[in-house]
């Protein structure tokens, strides 16, 4: 196997969340450089530690809220446990393919969304659920707050060091600057919930468009046609690596055998099955799909009224989300699965020896700062991030999900000529570590 090294992987950033300065990075460099057949002693002490963290939230949970709240907080541990094992990204997906050609994290996406689909449609179709809720999808307007909101986070990501779920498992993987990006991707989500009216009432916008619901072509007809159109993108990434002789993504330190459940890689098509099967045993414990972003303008508008700000006149905080702002956020189904993503990656993380408080600088707080509240904003405005938006959009056949990745991708593409003034690198055509 070829060397790999460690000064290439943490000044180009392509493993991980998608950062340019990402501690993992060099850690796996090293495990791959001292111990090409093993991994890094488990940090144990973290692990029983983070046990004990999530036995007292889940007993907290049995004991004061709806018995769905520890079955998602469950969900969120294996969510964030796949995340990390994989290090299953949406950010260094679409920078990949921007940036070098390198389309295989995308396919893995295109696998998820094909079994997401498969799952979704008959729990949709015939409103499946474990708690009698119930089953909706998220189908979003098309308009301009959509187009504006999905570009925004596109290049917000890129900055950032990574999307909504990125930012949450970079956060349990010990990354310290992707602490700046959470708090402010908290205070743009925020900002953005305070100013969601005008975008979607004052704005032009279609209908939500459902490939099943609005067209006449059934859930069978939405998932055949959803089916071909992930086959079509899959096979256009293809095209474009060969045509772009785009590197290949480094292997990761990892063993064999049942071990390789709790330590070491795991493949990213084996990662998209598993998140796909988590998201749809979301949908039917709780009613909806996985979502991230929601929780974080209730975090922030929480902390504004604190502080004196009439929150409950925003017109996001009518209607059906009123009652969120004024119960306790552990009655929230989404800050529940968004703290189990972070401890689930933090487990993850110690299993694999790699948690460590990684070093900041100017340049990535400053990116991660822009970054954060251009996601935050711009989540709002799409109506979700890539989990919510893109993952749980076009898993419910909607057609706002896609108009979500073409975006974000435009700005991702942008994104690429902003990161060096970050200091942050994007991926050379010679590179040997994608």
């Amino acid at each position: 196997m070829k060397k790999v090294n460690p000064t290439i992987l943490i000044g180009k950033g392509c493993l991980g969340v998608g950062t340019s300065a990402n501690v993992q990075s060099v850690q796996i460099a090293k495990s791959l450089e001292e111990q090409p057949k093993g991994l890094k002693a488990p940090q144990m002490p973290l692990i029983i530690g983070g046990l004990i963290v999530a036995a007292i939230l889940l007993v907290y949970l049995i004991v004061t809220q709806q018995s769905m709240q520890p079955i998602l907080l469950v969900l969120g541990l294996l969510l964030g446990y796949t995340l990390f094992h994989a290090r299953f990204g949406f950010t260094s997906a679409f920078r990949r393919l921007a940036s070098v050609g390198n389309g295989q994290a995308l396919r893995a996406h295109m696998l998820m969304l094909a079994v997401a689909v498969t799952l979704f449609a008959p729990i949709l179709a015939y409103g499946i659920s474990f708690f009698g809720t119930g089953a909706t999808g998220y189908v979003s307007p098309v308009g301009v707050s959509l187009v504006v909101g999905a570009f925004m986070f596109g290049i917000g990501m890129q900055l950032g060091g990574g999307c909504a779920s990125g930012t949450l498992y970079a956060v349990g993987g010990g990354r310290s600057v992707a602490f700046v990006t959470l708090l402010f991707f908290i205070i743009g989500s925020t900002i953005g919930a305070a100013h969601l009216t005008f975008w979607t009432q004052e704005l032009p916008s279609f209908k939500p468009i459902s490939l099943a619901t609005s067209t006449g072509l059934g859930y069978g007809g939405a998932w055949l046609v959803s089916i071909i159109l992930f086959g079509l993108i899959a096979w256009i990434t293809l095209v474009i690596e060969r045509k772009r002789k785009a590197p290949k993504m480094a292997p990761l330190p990892t063993t064999t055998g049942w071990k390789r459940i709790f330590r070491g890689s795991w493949p990213l098509f084996a990662a998209a099955v598993v998140l796909a099967v988590l998201n749809a045993l979301t949908l039917m414990t709780r009613g909806t799909p996985w979502g991230i972003t929601s929780a974080f303008a209730l975090w922030g508008s929480k902390v504004a009224q604190f502080f004196g700000m009439d929150v409950a006149s925003w017109g996001f905080w009518q209607g059906a989300n009123a009652q969120a702002l004024e119960a306790s956020i552990f009655a929230d189904s989404t800050t529940i699965l968004n703290f189990g993503v972070i401890l689930g990656a933090f487990l993850a993380s110690a299993a694999g020896g790699l948690f460590k408080f990684s070093k900041v600088t100017v340049g990535n707080v400053l990116a991660s700062i822009i970054g954060g509240l251009l996601m935050g904003y711009g989540s709002r405005l799409a109506f979700g991030c890539n989990v919510g938006a893109y993952f749980g959009g076009i898993a419910s056949f909607s057609v706002h999900g896609y108009v979500w990745g073409i975006l974000a991708l435009a700005g991702t593409f942008v994104a690429l000529y902003l990161r060096p003034l970050f200091g942050l690198s994007v991926p050379k055509s010679k590179d040997t570590f994608c």
